[in-house]
């Protein structure tokens, strides 16, 4: 399992990267490659408020479909909308094909990249 580690993670599958007030958020390896390829992603809206347990991306792969809650709150800034005609990038590299982009109002439970493995590896 890959876990970079300047990346914080949630329990919900989802990495976050942190720079000042902004986070980037994406979906994490292990759960991308899980699936064989997602067929349809649907993007939240750039300026939705986000707030805990709100679900911020539904992912479709041929079997299997979910949605993701956010690891923060705040205002959506931008969308990865080069995910909505190829949602499979996530599958060929999690870490680079992010989703969203939110100015920061609150973390929600994130764990580091050693809390993170122990967390996934028992699942």
């Amino acid at each position: 399992m890959n876990f970079p580690n300047n990346l914080r993670y949630n329990k919900d599958y989802s990495w976050v990267k942190i720079e000042d007030d902004i986070a980037t958020i994406g979906l994490i390896e292990y759960s991308a490659k899980k699936v064989e390829e997602f067929v349809f992603i649907m993007l939240p809206s750039v300026n939705q408020q986000l707030k805990e347990n709100d679900v911020y991306v539904t992912l479709e792969a041929v079997k299997w479909s979910g949605h993701l809650t956010t690891p923060v709150e705040g205002e959506i800034l931008e969308v990865n909308e080069e995910l909505f005609n190829e949602p499979s990038k996530i599958n060929e590299d999690p870490y680079d094909n992010w989703i969203i982009k939110v100015r920061i109002e609150k973390q929600l439970n994130l764990m580091d990249t050693e809390e993170a493995k122990k967390y996934y590896e028992s699942k």
